[in-house]
């Protein structure tokens, strides 16, 4: 060791001044200046530095310093590589790795190869591993993920018999890759090869058994694992979640020796999948530490249970313990406002969006695009989407659905034929929203076209929900022996509810008895406790007279206990939420806004547009019941 290096190890940090100087001696004016800017106050090895920099992400400084830098080592170049490569910056990373002065050796070359398996860029990985003048166990694992990142399970394989040398990195790449595709037998057979199995093996096997229904086999495995992780433990509710066997995973949870927040999380997703959301609430509320994904989670939970208000409340109380949202939370918020149609909510979870990176989602985008159509704002809709950077089928099925849901069926057409002149075929979707703005705007033999056209695509598959929109289509606009007819001619069965329904809805507005009958009694096959199905039937019979027939309906709804679902409605005045249930007469402005409908209702019927028939339908039948 020389005598000045010596001194710098053993006296204190010298001032910046004096550090520069040293380093002008030591290394060279170009490299001292490069670290006195980078590292003021310290002067030591520039490559040692460089290095530093690098895998601390500052890359422009690291740089920066590895050009003012005379004497680079192998270290310094593969840690600029390295951090290129991290950072997805393959092109400056090639280029620096195929300068004529680069120094490389076999960390340098897997460095460049990491880069390309993480970008899936299989065949530049594959022509550079077969260049390596040199290649260790970590650059045939780096290969292996490479192979398997891109799908390419079977060359995986290939490449695993050729290493010359494992470690048990290399024998759980291969055994998860084989475990994702479904190839279980293989994986089986991989995993009994194994030298040395280790908790990670143990728990890839358990959680792809259990994925593919293997549950008992999974538990099996489970029970003689030598040692279990949090992770372990995890994979194994998760394996008995997926199979529908939640008394099993709070079992095998209650018994966890330690939990961490995704044991809480997957017990609550648990719950949520088996429709007890009281219990996910009170998992929810007991958890020692929530994150993003727990909020998330219990939000889109009770959106699955048609409780919008609770998630946004939900939502409001994240915001409040100061847990950021992601995508995922803002879309569910978005889907609460859309179903609540609450405007001012919308516009201020908006305001958050556009403080991230989301605004530019097209998914977050076609998402506020629904809350402003379902609030009634269909011309900021379109501002979005004309606004929007970059417009994909989300978009363009986004904005043509706002129109739909709006009735504005020529608007919808118009855009459905601009997206193909922008290149943009239309999907199943697309066909889906499009017969729904028809249905709503009584388009018809449009509506019918295109279907038409829906069916000499064969890209696209004709679906449940294109015949339930067909039909509608028809039955809106009175034309039930069509409808009839195009049931019997594409053969659906009674299994298809929604299509039944939509013909039943049809003949209840155009008060069509035989053919009502006929759809409610398919529909009851389908749906035998649907309660909106009786009251369709005897609202039929009644509006036709029929009252006798309609009580023996109501009679043989009580007597299954069927009750139907009481109306509710809700408006948004001066930022306060009015709602409102069919019957209940608790609003403090109930009796002015009785009045008010009932002499709407007067002015409707004088210019001849209420059927004066069946307006008070369900109240007569109640009477004679």
């Amino acid at each position: 060791m020389s005598a000045s290096a010596a001194l710098r190890r053993l006296r204190p940090l010298p001032r910046l001044r004096l550090a520069a100087a040293a380093a002008y001696a030591f290394y060279g004016s170009a490299s001292a200046a490069a670290a006195a800017a980078v590292w003021p106050g310290r002067v030591e090895d520039p490559n040692r530095r460089i290095a530093e920099l690098a895998a601390e992400g500052r890359v422009w400084d690291a740089r920066r310093l590895f050009d003012g830098t005379p004497d680079r080592e192998v270290v310094a170049w593969t840690a600029m590589v390295s951090a290129y490569a991290r950072r997805g910056m393959l092109q400056d990373a090639r280029a620096l790795f195929d300068r004529p002065d680069a120094r490389r050796n076999v960390v340098t070359w897997t460095a460049l190869l990491s880069g390309y398996a993480r970008a899936r860029h299989v065949e530049e990985a594959e022509a550079l591993f077969q260049l390596m003048p040199e290649r260790n166990v970590v650059s045939w694992n780096t290969m292996l993920e490479a192979y398997v990142a891109a799908g390419r399970v079977g060359d995986a394989c290939t490449l695993f018999d050729r290493m010359p040398v494992r470690d048990a990195g290399s024998w759980n790449i291969l055994l998860a890759a084989l475990v994702q595709s479904g190839r279980l037998d293989e994986a089986r057979e991989l995993f009994q090869r194994m030298p040395g199995r280790d908790v990670m093996a143990y728990t890839t096997m358990v959680a792809g058994i259990a994925r593919y229904g293997n549950v008992d086999e999974a538990r099996a495995l489970f029970g003689v694992m030598p040692d279990r992780n949090v992770v372990s433990w995890n994979a194994m509710i998760s394996g008995y979640i997926s199979n529908r066997r939640i008394d099993e995973a709070l079992d095998l949870f209650m018994k966890m020796p330690r939990r961490d927040i995704a044991s809480w999380n997957i017990m609550i997703n648990g719950f949520i999948q088996n429709k007890d959301l009281k219990r996910a609430r009170e998992f929810f509320d007991k958890m020692p530490e929530r994150n993003v994904v727990t909020w998330t989670t219990m939000m889109n939970g009770y959106l699955q249970g048609m409780q919008s208000e609770l998630a946004l409340r939900l939502f409001n109380g994240m915001l409040t313990e100061g847990i950021s949202p992601n995508k995922v939370t803002f879309l569910g918020a978005l889907d609460a406002c859309s179903n609540l149609a609450a405007l001012c909510e919308g516009q201020q979870v908006h305001q958050m969006i556009c403080k991230t990176a989301f605004q530019f989602d097209t998914f977050v985008e076609s998402a506020l695009m629904n809350v402003y159509s379902k609030c009634g704002e269909i011309g900021l809709s379109r501002k979005l989407f004309d606004f929007s950077r970059e417009k994909d089928w989300i978009s363009w099925n986004g904005i043509i659905a706002a129109y739909a849901h709006h009735g504005v069926g020529i608007e919808a057409i118009h855009l459905y034929a601009k997206m193909q002149e922008n290149g943009y075929k239309p999907n199943d979707v697309t066909y889906v929203v499009l017969l729904s703005a028809c249905s709503h705007s009584g388009l018809v033999d449009e509506g019918l076209k295109i279907f038409e056209s829906m069916v000499k695509d064969r890209s696209v598959e004709v679906r449940d929900e294109h015949y339930t929109s067909l039909i509608d289509l028809c039955s809106r606009a009175g034309r039930l022996d069509d409808a009839k007819r195009l049931i019997h001619y594409l053969k659906i069965k009674p299994e298809s509810g929604f299509v039944w329904s939509a013909l039943l809805g049809g003949c209840n507005a155009h008060g069509n008895v035989s053919i009502g009958n006929l759809a409610a009694r398919r529909l009851l096959e389908a749906e035998p406790d649907n309660a909106g199905t009786y009251t369709l039937l005897s609202n039929i019979y009644a509006s036709a007279g029929k009252w006798k027939e309609a009580a023996q309906i109501r009679s043989e709804m009580n007597n299954r206990g069927l009750k139907k679902q009481p109306g509710c409605s809700w408006i948004e005045v001066a930022n306060k939420v009015h709602v409102f249930v069919s019957r209940d007469k608790s609003h403090t402005e109930s009796d002015l806004i009785n009045s008010l409908v009932q002499d709407i209702h007067h002015m409707m019927r004088l210019a001849g547009t209420v059927p004066t028939d069946n307006m008070l339908v369900d109240d007569e039948i109640m009477a004679i019941l």
